[in-house]
């Protein structure tokens, strides 16, 4: 008799060997993990729809495999353990930092789609602009985890007196409004998502000063290079359309431009859909049916959506950000 652990990795062989995508179409879905839970990036409604950025991850890599974004069934993914035991969930997207030693666990990840990084907000009455300007204040903050100890580190680091009161972040509204807590420290997506669920999102700002870097990413299979290369481009081509000016509007008429960048991304030209085993029309679906990356990130995160963060760093490099997708060529 077969062993739990020698089954799994029988059927891991086995899927390698036929190809992530290849199983995807016969299944006819895209299994997709995500965490619902934060407003921007993942969220389930009353009637069961998925919303936010990583969803669109979802739907936009679902739009290159089939021309559809709705061939999408959602899974909780709890944890990248969780991802492993198991060969059921083919990509994972659910802010996720992009470390050395997860990618050291059998994992690929995929472009940056947000540049987090550690953050604070505080009472837009406050007249604090830098982190330095916290020293002696008190600093809320939960306990036990990579924001408890980034907090101690730094202000250490930097020589600052730290005043820390442990708290949940459903409780920051009230011990910010109470004078308790000076500041609020989380990653800059979570407290976007905390203060728009804020009774008045407004009587709060979070600095623009970060004390660490988590780049956040989709993740797969090692043995899964087929889909990783799917998802990689797929990412690439919405930030490419954003740089090129095409729309999920406008994607229509773009295709007859006489531009050879703009034909190459819808497939006019052919030769990128044949490279990743998809039909040539394969970014054109993605941008047609989701959008760029501009429109994604104002669409959930940025200042047109409840979160209204900034473009910043995941702006493209013309103003002065850092996302950058290689020609598709």
């Amino acid at each position: 008799m077969l062993t739990a652990a020698a089954m799994v990795l029988g059927g891991e062989h086995w899927m390698a060997a036929q190809g992530r995508l290849s199983l995807i179409r016969q299944r006819g879905t895209l299994v997709c993990g995500v965490a619902p839970g934060v407003a921007g990036f993942a969220r389930v409604d009353e009637r069961g729809r998925y919303s936010g950025l990583d969803v669109d991850v979802c739907r936009a890599v679902s739009a290159a495999i089939f021309g559809s974004p709705d061939k999408v069934r959602y899974s909780l993914a709890s944890s990248v353990d969780q991802f492993q035991r198991t060969s059921d969930v083919d990509l994972v997207s659910r802010r996720l930092t992009w470390s050395l030693q997860r990618e050291g666990m059998g994992l690929l990840f995929g472009p940056v789609v947000f540049y987090d990084g550690q953050g604070f907000m505080v009472p837009a009455r406050l007249p604090a602009q830098q982190v330095r300007q916290l020293s002696n204040a008190t600093i809320c903050v939960v306990s036990g985890g990579l924001n408890e100890s980034n907090l101690t580190a730094y202000f250490r680091a930097h020589q600052l007196t730290l005043q820390k009161r442990l708290i949940q972040p459903a409780q920051a509204e009230a011990e910010l409004l109470a004078g308790r807590c000076a500041a609020f420290s989380a990653d800059v997506s979570e407290l976007g998502s905390l203060r728009s669920e804020m009774r008045k999102p407004g009587d709060f700002r979070i600095l623009p000063e970060q004390i660490s870097k988590e780049p956040l990413a989709q993740l797969v299979r090692d043995t899964d290079v087929d889909l990783f290369n799917v998802l990689r481009w797929t990412i690439f081509a919405m930030i490419n359309a954003e740089e090129l000016g095409v729309t999920s509007e406008n994607v229509a008429t773009m295709a007859n431009s006489q531009n050879p960048d703009v034909r190459r991304l819808l497939g006019v030209t052919p030769g990128n859909g044949k490279a990743l085993g998809l039909d040539e029309a394969w970014a054109y679906n993605v941008v047609k049916t989701v959008g760029n990356y501009g429109e994604i990130y104002e669409r959930n995160v940025g200042m047109r959506s409840p979160i209204k963060l900034p473009r910043g760093v995941n702006a493209l490099p013309s103003a002065g950000g850092l996302m950058f997708a290689p020609p598709l060529r």
